[in-house]
């Protein structure tokens, strides 16, 4: 049975920084592409990042791009997203999914699994 499980959300002030983790079993990680969506009150789930599955190639959202960082560590089956300069716009849960394949489609549609979500709430 595959687990994908979020960590490191919370409460920021905004300009702030987090860090969040996914850490996956039942998967063989290094076979697929990982990403990170979010998803605020009322609005649709939205794609911000996504990594290959050997990490040789990074994608971002025009707006995420700059402030966050998506990486991976295949040793330890675990994929991370470096947060920086937060904006009260960033405030939602962040999902992170594995996706059906090794390159990144970025289409919700064809993640294979997701996790529970965190949440991240950026305060003015």
């Amino acid at each position: 049975q595959v687990q994908v499980v979020e960590s490191g959300g919370g409460l920021v002030q905004a300009g702030g920084s987090l860090r969040l983790s996914c850490t996956t079993s039942g998967l063989t990680f290094d076979e697929n592409a990982m990403g990170w969506f979010r998803q605020a009150p009322g609005k649709e789930r939205q794609w911000i990042s996504c990594i290959t599955h050997n990490a040789g190639r990074t994608y971002y959202a025009d707006t995420v791009k700059d402030r966050f960082t998506i990486s991976r560590d295949n040793a330890k089956n675990a994929l991370y997203l470096q947060m920086n300069s937060l904006q009260l716009e960033d405030t939602a849960m962040y999902f992170c999914a594995a996706e059906r394949y090794a390159w990144c489609t970025r289409s919700s549609q064809q993640q294979a699994y997701w996790g529970q979500g965190t949440q991240v709430t950026v305060s003015s």
